[in-house]
């Protein structure tokens, strides 16, 4: 597509002021990185004190009408901004410029510049003239920040989540210990129970029983 402006430019050759034309010079291209751009129109005629109507068309065949301006002895009379364009306006004596903002990709296209001095008398206006190409480049916008309430949030699931982490380990851990401790007892058990007895009733033996001797009664 820029290839094909930059012919269609080439085609349209610079128009000098020959009997009731005027010269009209552009830039040949404009490169839009941030969807604005200031496109200057430069006349070699003094549109001081005159009556004169300025306008921006798009396309080789200019049928797309950007934005019209007409002045009055240097007093603006009327701003005429086409839809789909944001367009401002800013007037010399002898250069219009046009700001075009919040331009798209699809904006890309070849624009002219046209001049016409209504009064005083003699009409005078230009032919086309050999035009300005926008390149509007597509505008790689960064990623939007997360709000504030969302980083709260997910600092919160991150502490939520490592203090539930802590407690499922501490309490395997005691678990464990536990489960270690229960078997080390039966164990003990195991070992005590396995201590021999002795079978049968235990039988007791008496001393027999003697009575005592009266030792006095064999003296007397």
């Amino acid at each position: 597509m820029i290839l094909g402006l930059l012919l269609a430019l080439n085609f349209f050759p610079s128009i000098q002021v020959t009997g009731n034309k005027i010269l009209v010079k552009q830039s040949p291209i404009l490169v839009v990185n941030d969807n604005e751009v200031n496109l200057s129109c430069k006349y070699t005629y003094n549109l001081f004190s005159k009556e004169f109507r300025a306008s921006l068309y798009k396309g080789a065949d200019s049928a797309v009408e950007v934005c019209v301006v007409n002045v009055n002895y240097s007093r603006l009379l009327q701003f005429k901004p086409n839809t789909g364009f944001n367009c401002d306006v800013k007037y010399g004596n002898e250069t219009v410029t046009f700001y075009l903002r919040n331009l798209h990709v699809n904006q890309t296209d070849i624009y002219f510049c046209k001049i016409e001095v209504l009064y005083p008398p003699p009409y005078i206006d230009n032919e086309k003239s050999n035009g300005t190409i926008i390149h509007v480049k597509e505008k790689h916008c960064p990623a939007p920040r997360p709000p504030e309430s969302s980083k709260i949030f997910w600092v919160l699931v991150v502490v939520n989540g490592v203090v539930a982490f802590y407690s499922l380990v501490v309490t395997l851990a005691l678990f464990f210990y536990w489960m270690k401790s229960k078997r080390t007892r039966m164990l003990q058990s195991d070992y005590m129970n396995m201590t021999p007895r002795r079978l049968g009733p235990t039988r007791k033996h008496y001393q027999p029983y003697a009575p005592a001797r009266d030792f006095a009664a064999y003296r007397s």
